[in-house]
């Protein structure tokens, strides 16, 4: 079965050792790199666990940029039909962040907007985020973020489902939003806004199979879920993440949306192209 991967990162060696991990990389294994990971091996940790395309994510915030877009793109490049790249940007200069979003999909062939609300402190209906939702609109593709408390030792407020996300869904009917880690402890006001907005979604990532609550799990088992799998890699792998599916009990289509159905169609990702393909890699420095 296809299996698509919506929340991944290929890590820097300043995204894994920045200090605001330190309490994820312990048990993740993380803390042992001493240099720039190859891609081969997020590759290797995919084929474990026979996940065909991953989506690799960008990562910036109020410090600066901790996985590049520029960066992402050179990794996609490697494996043009196993990685999609997903954008990051400076919420603080809005314009700038546009045409950054606008520069990564049309030039660099990335799929997606995602922004982590905790690492600004701003929830998602702050104005700052509001230009990039229009600009999503406009180029046709998800904005991906996260909802729930924070791993990290920062403010869960801004993961809130309610009223944050339901706010923007209100505001932008035309936006399809991807709330990544499940939403808990508000998983059940997540399912919540899921079944109220046509464009929300929910994607598994930060959770492995056995740490899904009972809510999303019956959720799941309803025939036309809006959830997506995904791991948060390299804090935890495919394979982890996968263990023990046998146990949600989920029938072949519930299965088939999780696994692949809905990240193809909220991606656009082709069935006969497994991953984004980006035209030639022409490295170029961001704003």
């Amino acid at each position: 079965m296809r299996i698509i991967d919506v929340w991944a990162q290929h890590p820097t060696l300043r995204f894994i050792q920045h200090d605001m991990f330190a309490s994820l990389r312990g048990w993740t294994g993380a803390e042992r790199l001493t240099e720039e990971p190859p891609v081969s091996l997020t590759i290797s940790a995919m084929d474990a666990a026979n996940v065909d395309v991953a989506l690799i994510s960008a990562w910036h915030g109020p410090e600066g940029r901790l996985i590049s877009n520029d960066e992402v793109a050179e990794f996609t490049a490697h494996a043009p039909d196993r990685l999609a790249g997903v954008a990051s940007v400076d919420l603080r200069h809005p314009m700038n962040a546009v045409r950054e979003l606008r520069r990564c999909v049309r030039d660099l062939g990335f799929v997606a907007l995602r922004v982590v609300p905790w690492l600004w402190g701003w929830p998602p209906d702050d104005r700052h985020y509001y230009p990039l939702y229009a600009e999503c609109v406009e180029l046709d593709i998800p904005f991906c973020t996260q909802v729930g408390h924070t791993g990290p030792l920062r403010t869960s407020e801004t993961g809130r489902p309610i009223p944050y996300l339901d706010n923007v869904a209100l505001d932008f009917p035309e936006l399809t939003i991807v709330a990544g880690h499940i939403g808990y402890p508000w998983t059940e006001e997540m399912i919540a806004v899921a079944r109220k907005h046509r464009n929300v979604y929910i994607d598994t990532s930060a959770y492995t199979s056995k740490r899904i609550p009972p809510e999303l799990v019956r959720y799941l088992n309803n025939p036309h879920h809006k959830v997506l799998f995904g791991t948060n890699y390299p804090m935890i792998t495919p394979e982890k993440a996968l263990a023990d599916l046998d146990t949600l009990g989920l029938d072949d289509h519930a299965t088939d949306l999780y696994l692949h159905g809905n990240a193809e169609r909220v991606f656009a990702l082709s069935k006969a192209t497994p991953g984004a393909q980006p035209p030639p890699l022409v490295r170029l420095e961001e704003p």
